[in-house]
């Protein structure tokens, strides 16, 4: 029956599994090492027979080429001094000279003979098709002619037959060394001049190619890439340095993909370049099986050994199992102590050591529960919260103040729990706070708010401090504060002191508080705000002639209005006696033209009666913007005023925007 995983894994963990493992690895680890030097060794020789190769075969092919290049163009040379003398008979002559010479056409495709304004005179064997072609503006005729020597062309398509080819071209001089055109020999690039190239073979792929001085190929065995560009100098820089004249060997890449082994030899009286290239998978194939092979004979050696071993490693670690089942025993209190009877001197102190360090733990697990017993006392009739965390923040202790304060059990406040339980305002900067103190040792010392079990919302003072013994950070002890009371009174008071208590509405101080805060916010980020003031126009008599309880039951109905009528972004404020003022933050000019008539026209219809008298009152609104450039809020509230001291002059009942905005 199979063993299940755990027990395999159990079996590996144990001392002998690891043992065994560790001699199995040291196996695989030498055998790693030796296979590596060996790969790299190899690796080295072969590249370095290899580049001897190539160097080699390269030289040969560059040398056969270059004198099959030169006997070419002296045959050619041979050709234009015979034809000086059929020049002077007459251009049907230099027809029958070429016909005489058929034994060139061994090693061109056609010859052709041109003037010195580069129109071709006579060809063989081709004459129909070539004769009066002009050539003039082909670069080999005007180089021959330039500088009076031989020359091969770059590759060509020929103009008659359209297949790309090759000139081989020689100057036409007269006695005084003039020029009178040149006499050319046609190679097609796939004639026979490149026919041992392509019969060339370096092991399964290696191959030689011929590239022009430009970097077109001019022979290659996969012959799509003849009359082709190269890639370019980025994709293999030693070809790119072999076009420029450099001539050595070297590592780059194959059209066809993979890594080569190249080396480079120039064709000077052509301007050729001649490239060998061996695929560097070819030349590693042999030294990579004989490793596998070496390989796999080393891990046959390692599995027969591996029992073997195994069984030498149990007979050494008897004794030591032994000794773990007794210390296991005494761990059950089945014994007091270990009794090892081995001639293993190192085993015996184990044993000894042991015994004398059970003493010692006996003795201290008693001190400890007198002391345990002694603290969980204090911790229980204290009246204040008191938690206890571990390093990371998980509450291993609370007492019974704090899981009543809190309603949570301690089972329940893993660190994420804790945390869930505080307000989303405060929970990140507390979270933040406690990390810090965890790292830096400092106390923790925060107010939130938390919600208890049952959903209420307490605010919470915590102080905690790190405990640490022999410099080594045990957790954190705290306490823990319900000022939910203190809280809810400050809240009070500032809110009192920002607020008028007639209307509910911000009182001055507020109001230019939160003024302040517009102004800078415009001068930081440009935000346009609009500053509105305003009184109310015949609210004398409703004083004089209803009373004091009549004016406030209008400001308290007014402040309703206008608070209403405001958008909820927007600042009301009563500044006293009956001026109002309202902040409208990120406010273009045209609303808040509309929210100022919007205002008038609502505060209108509000009306108090006194005695079957009905009273009403009107707004006189004067409109600001704040500016960029104020310093103070005085200066807005300045342009506002005065824009709602114009209103009252123009005969109150209306809307003033101050010339800045409008």
């Amino acid at each position: 029956m199979p063993l299940p995983p755990a027990m395999y894994m159990n079996r590996l963990l144990s001392l002998k599994g690891r043992l065994l493992s560790g001699l199995l690895m040291t196996w695989l680890v030498v055998l790693a090492l030796l296979l590596a030097f060996g790969w790299q060794s190899g690796t080295s020789l072969l590249e370095a027979s290899n580049r001897a190769h190539l160097r080699y075969e390269a030289r040969v092919i560059a040398d056969e080429l270059t004198d099959q290049v030169e006997t070419r163009l002296k045959g050619l040379q041979r050709l234009a001094g015979s034809l000086q003398a059929q020049q002077r008979q007459g251009a049907s002559r230099l027809g029958d000279a070429l016909r005489g010479n058929d034994a060139l056409l061994e090693w061109f495709d056609g010859l052709l003979v041109a003037d010195a304004e580069g129109a071709i005179q006579a060809a063989w064997p081709h004459r129909r098709r070539l004769q009066g072609v002009e050539i003039a503006d082909r670069d080999y005729f005007r180089s021959v002619r330039a500088f009076r020597r031989p020359h091969v062309s770059e590759p060509i398509r020929g103009k008659a037959s359209g297949a790309p080819q090759v000139l081989f071209a020689v100057p036409r001089l007269d006695e005084a060394g003039r020029f009178q055109g040149l006499v050319g020999g046609i190679v097609r690039l796939d004639s026979g001049l490149f026919g041992r190239l392509d019969r060339l073979r370096l092991g399964q792929e290696g191959f030689a190619a011929v590239i022009s001085a430009s970097g077109t190929f001019l022979s290659h065995p996969d012959r799509k890439h003849i009359f082709t560009d190269v890639p370019d100098a980025a994709f293999n820089p030693l070809l790119d340095l072999a076009l420029d004249g450099w001539e050595g060997e070297g590592q780059g890449p194959l059209l066809s993909g993979g890594d080569a082994y190249h080396a480079y030899r120039q064709i000077w009286p052509a301007d050729w370049v001649v490239g060998v290239a061996l695929p560097r998978d070819q030349v590693m194939a042999p030294l990579q099986r004989w490793l596998e092979r070496l390989g796999g004979k080393a891990l046959l050696v390692a599995a027969l050994m591996l029992p073997l071993t195994s069984w030498l490693l149990w007979l050494a670690l008897r004794p030591l199992f032994q000794l773990e089942r007794q210390i296991a025993a005494v761990g059950e209190g089945r014994r007091s102590r270990v009794a090892l009877s081995t001639r293993m001197q190192e085993l015996r102190q184990v044993a000894d050591t042991f015994n004398r360090v059970e003493v010692e733990r006996g003795k201290a697990l008693a001190q400890l529960k007198d002391r345990q017993a002694f603290l969980d006392a204090i911790l229980a009739s204290s009246p204040v919260g008191m938690f206890v965390t571990d390093t990371v923040g998980n509450i291993d202790f609370m007492n019974p103040a704090l899981v009543e304060l809190t309603g949570h059990a301690e089972a329940q406040q893993r660190q994420r729990e804790w945390l869930g339980h505080i307000h989303s305002d405060d929970r990140l900067s507390a979270l933040d706070l406690w990390q810090y103190s965890m790292v830096s040792g400092e106390d923790f010392l925060q107010q939130f708010r938390y919600y208890r079990q049952g959903g209420d919302q307490l605010w919470l003072e915590v102080h905690a401090s790190r405990v640490e013994t022999d410099g080594e950070t045990l957790g954190f002890v705290g306490t823990v504060k319900d000022i939910t009371a203190r809280r809810e009174e400050e809240a009070l008071r500032q809110w009192e002191a920002e607020h008028d208590p007639l209307t509910g509405l911000l009182n001055r101080r507020g109001f230019e508080r939160r003024l302040e805060e517009a102004l800078a916010d415009c001068r930081k980020t440009g935000t346009s705000s609009v500053l509105i003031l305003f009184d109310l126009d015949h609210f004398k008599p409703i004083n004089d002639q209803g009373g004091h309880a009549l004016g406030d039951e209008m400001l308290r109905r007014i402040a309703r209005v206008v608070a209403r009528e405001v958008r909820q972004s927007d600042h009301v404020a009563r500044q006293g006696g009956d001026e109002f003022a309202v902040l409208l933050p990120s406010c273009t000019h045209a609303q808040a033209s509309r929210i100022a008539e919007s205002l008038r026209e609502a505060v209108r219809e509000i009306t108090v009666s006194h005695r079957g008298q009905e009273y009403r009152v009107t707004l006189s609104l004067g409109v600001a913007s704040l500016e960029e450039t104020d310093q103070r809020i005085a200066e807005a509230i300045g342009r506002a005023d005065a824009a709602s001291y114009a209103a009252k002059r123009q005969g109150r009942d209306r809307v003033v925007i101050h010339p800045a905005l409008a």
